[in-house]
């Protein structure tokens, strides 16, 4: 199924003048030096294609011969490669002879690039190279390289009598049994090697795997040394879905975001508006557009009337993949696939189960990124747990409730570091009325809320506020030194902490007094007898509704 829609991706990007992917036998590559020759083989310069994007430089990208997969052994690409092959830098002699021998492969063309290549590396090219100013930096870096006749626009491998040659060899019959291909049901050749997979945060920066057997315990019975035919797709096929994927996670794409250490991708059957704005539903604004995310967001609610990304009746599929790094091979994360009406829906309900009351000054939709960091420690993005970012992706897209694993993670930051936030405070709402039948925490404060657990989170905060108001400049409140053992244990402190409210409410004035008093008899007498004492425990949910109600009743002290 995923590589079905990945393949029918690719074809339906093919049609697309403007769909920037490759046809088969080839890729796009980021190539930072271009050999200019001239037609007898002589070096010209040394082109630097590279420009500056924001504080790095990026090299232009070239549509070349696809390289195959390289593991451990010797292959050249070709008429491309990086310097160590078209040079042999670093006592690499035996990868620049590999080269010149591909390059040998085509010189019976008749053709002056190639020539022209010949006569460049039959003569010691990195004596030549070496007086050039790029020099020094492409033998610290070993960058890709390509090579381009003075005066022409096209590289060399990009020459019609070359591509020509190269499109013959993609159709040669070979001696491979053909094979029922998994993609796509038709008889093939199964290709032995499947192209690579790059782009994916933290995997093997040479390309890993999604389908790929190096045990005989994985293989089939009767497949085993045999490769390929264990999992058989076609060539063209493999070529398809990998492009496909490749292209999603190539650098500046708008069809990728990173949740947690899985990199997703996401597309459509067709061209739709959720494909064009689902990344900036779920990321941080950039600095310097901060309202990024903010709209995108609006414009998924306005979609309810304006039928701008789809309508009731929208049956365009839209698919969600996470890809997670494992050594030399790539996990799935998740795979979610709806109508692009369905998924819509859905990531509409996840911001209404988010909405909660806020300060002014924050933004009413919260980014996913923001979600989870404020669930890590230290606030860092490397710190959320790998499994979390992903089933929260997959919560949202089912619209199932969310994984326990994100209240745990929320309540254990707010009692590590005594501090409910509105990103937090939003999360456990979220997940409490998501696992609920009925909306059991409201957007703002509850006078009506019976729970008990609520209500003692509103009691810590008024306890709190009383404090506060007796000692305006005080460094610390009981938040800091109790607010843990208050929300998991509260028979434990709140004796403790009546006992101290008698000794701050004396220090205010006889009215406000007498107001905090009625407040503190209302929460306690209204969700449960206060004479019979405290919980000895709470559950981790009952810890969720504390942070809610303590929540709650601080956004009202500020809002009056």
């Amino acid at each position: 199924m995923i590589l079905q829609a990945l393949k029918s991706y690719y074809d339906r990007k093919t049609q697309d003048p403007d769909g920037e992917i490759a046809p088969q036998g080839f890729e796009w590559k980021e190539i930072p030096f271009i050999i200019v020759l001239d037609d007898k083989g002589n070096l010209v310069q040394i082109e630097d294609t590279r420009t500056i994007t924001g504080k790095k430089k990026r090299a232009k990208s070239f549509l070349v011969p696809q390289g195959e997969k390289r593991t451990s052994g010797v292959k050249a690409y070709r008429l491309w490669d990086n310097a160590e092959y078209v040079f042999g830098l670093d006592g690499s002699e035996t990868k620049q002879k590999a080269f010149i021998a591909r390059l040998a492969q085509y010189l019976e063309l008749d053709d002056v690039g190639l020539s022209a290549m010949k006569s460049f590396l039959s003569d010691n090219p990195a004596v030549k190279a070496g007086t050039k100013y790029e020099w020094a930096e492409i033998s610290e870096t070993k960058p890709w390289l390509a090579f381009r006749l003075i005066g022409n626009t096209e590289l060399i491998c990009q020459r019609p009598t070359v591509v020509k040659t190269l499109m013959e060899e993609l159709e040669k019959v070979d001696n491979r049994k053909p094979m029922v291909c998994l993609i796509t049901g038709e008889l093939a050749p199964a290709i032995r090697l499947q192209p690579p997979i790059k782009g994916v945060k933290d995997a093997n920066t040479t390309g890993a795997d999604i389908v790929s057997f190096n045990l005989r315990a994985f293989e089939s019975y009767g497949k085993d040394q045999r490769q390929g035919e264990n999992a058989p797709i076609s060539d063209a096929a493999a070529f398809a879905y990998t492009t496909a994927i490749n292209h999603l996670l190539r650098k500046d794409s708008k069809q990728r975001l990173q949740v947690g250490d899985a990199s997703t991708v996401f597309w459509s059957e067709a061209p739709d508006d959720l494909e064009n704005n689902f990344s900036d539903i779920f990321t941080e604004s950039p600095k310097d557009d901060p309202d990024r995310n903010t709209r995108a967001v609006e414009s998924l609610y306005r979609s309810l009337q304006t039928g701008g990304f789809a309508t009731d009746n929208d049956t365009t599929r839209f698919f969600v993949l996470g890809l997670a790094p494992n050594a030399a091979r790539i996990s799935i994360r998740f795979w979610q696939v709806g109508t692009v009406a369905e998924l819509s829906g859905r990531i509409r309900q996840h911001f209404d189960a988010l909405e909660i009351v806020r300060p002014g000054y924050e933004k009413r939709y919260l980014s996913l990124f923001r979600l989870l960091v404020n669930t890590a420690s230290l606030g860092k993005s490397e710190n959320i747990p790998p499994n979390l970012a992903g089933d929260t992706m997959r919560a949202i897209l089912s619209g199932s409730p969310y994984p326990a694993t994100l209240l745990q993670a929320a309540v254990r930051r707010i009692r590590a570091e005594q501090e409910i936030n509105y990103p937090r405070a939003a999360l456990i709402k979220a997940y409490i009325n998501r696992s609920s039948e009925k909306e059991e925490l409201k957007v703002s404060l509850d006078e009506n809320n019976t729970n008990p657990a609520y209500r003692l989170g509103r009691l810590f905060a008024v306890l709190e506020h009383i404090q506060e108001r007796a000692s305006p400049n005080i460094n610390a409140t009981i938040r800091d030194r109790y607010y843990g053992a208050a929300s998991a244990t509260p028979v434990t402190v709140f004796s403790t902490l009546l006992k101290l409210k008698n000794h701050h409410i004396a220090k205010l004035n006889k009215g406000e007094a007498v107001n905090q008093e009625k407040l503190i008899g209302a929460i306690m007498n209204d969700g449960f007898d206060g004479t019979l004492g405290f919980p000895p425990t709470l559950s981790l949910p009952d810890q969720g509704r504390f942070a809610i109600g303590y929540y709650h009743q601080r956004q009202s002290f500020f809002t009056k």
